[in-house]
C-alpha cells in the first residue's frame, strides 16, 4: 500500500480483504501517510470491486470503487479486461487463501498483470457445530438454508446433513451466487435458487419463489 507508484490499481473481491487493509492503516504513522498522500495517489488509479458490500468498505478508506455491479469474479474479470491494457503496471489483488483462480486466469490470458497477495485465511468457527446443534434442537429443521460461500458449504454442510437426516430432501437450499451453487451441487445438494445478483433483495426474491413456486 505504501508503493502506489508500482501498481496500476487495486482489485478487491471480498469485504475481508478490506478489513485486512483497515488493520494495516490503524497504525498512526501509516494512517497519517495514507491521508496525506497515499490515498490520493491510489485514487488516480482504478479500484475494482465485486459487490456493494466490498464497494462500501472501499469508500470508507477514501477510495472510489468501480465494477460493483459485476456481482461475481467472472464478470469483474471481463470488466477489468475492457478497461486495462496488456503489459501495463500490475494490479494489486489483496485476497484470501481460498481465492478462486477465475479472475487471475482470465487476466493472465489477456496479458493483464495481477499481483495476488494473501491477506486473510478462512477457518471454521470453533463453536460452529455447537451453534448448529442448538439451532436445530430449538427451532427444528428450517424450510430453507442459505449459503454465502463455498467455505460455508465445506464447513457446515456435513453437520446440517447429520442434523436433518432424511428430512433434508424437503429443505430448499439457496446460494448467494453461481460459485456457491456449484459447491452445493458438487456436494450432491440440489440448489432451489441462486440470487440474480449478490444482494439481500435478490436473494429474498429467490428464496420466496423457491418456497412459494405458485405464489400460493
Amino acid at each position: 500500500l505504501s508503493h502506489p507508484e508500482c501498481y496500476g490499481g487495486l482489485v478487491f473481491t471480498s469485504p475481508r480483504a478490506l478489513e485486512a487493509i483497515k488493520i494495516c492503516l490503524k497504525e498512526n504513522s501509516k494512517k497519517e501517510a495514507w491521508s496525506k498522500s497515499l490515498q490520493q495517489m491510489w485514487n488516480i488509479k482504478p479500484t475494482y470491486v465485486v459487490g456493494k458490500a466490498t464497494a462500501s468498505l472501499v469508500e470508507e478508506i477514501g477510495l472510489t470503487p468501480q465494477g460493483e455491479k459485476c456481482g461475481n469474479a467472472e464478470k469483474l474479470a471481463e470488466y477489468i479486461c475492457s478497461r486495462e491494457k496488456p503489459n501495463s503496471s500490475a494490479l494489486l489483488f489483496p485476497c484470501g487463501a481460498l481465492k478462486r483462480e477465475v479472475l487471475p486466469t482470465v487476466l493472465r490470458e489477456k496479458g493483464i498483470p495481477l499481483e495476488s497477495l494473501t491477506v486473510y485465511q478462512t477457518t471454521q468457527h470453533p463453536d460452529l457445530q455447537e451453534s448448529l446443534s442448538s439451532y436445530f434442537s430449538q427451532q427444528g429443521i428450517p424450510a430453507s438454508i442459505v449459503f454465502f460461500s463455498p467455505s460455508g458449504v465445506k464447513f457446515c454442510l456435513q453437520h446440517i446433513q447429520k442434523l436433518s437426516g432424511d428430512v433434508i430432501n424437503h429443505v430448499k437450499f439457496a446460494a448467494i451466487g453461481p460459485t456457491t451453487a456449484e459447491a452445493l451441487e458438487a456436494a450432491g445438494i440440489p440448489v432451489s435458487c441462486t440470487a440474480g445478483s449478490p444482494t439481500p433483495q435478490d436473494l429474498a426474491v429467490g428464496i420466496h419463489k423457491a418456497l412459494h413456486p405458485q405464489n400460493c
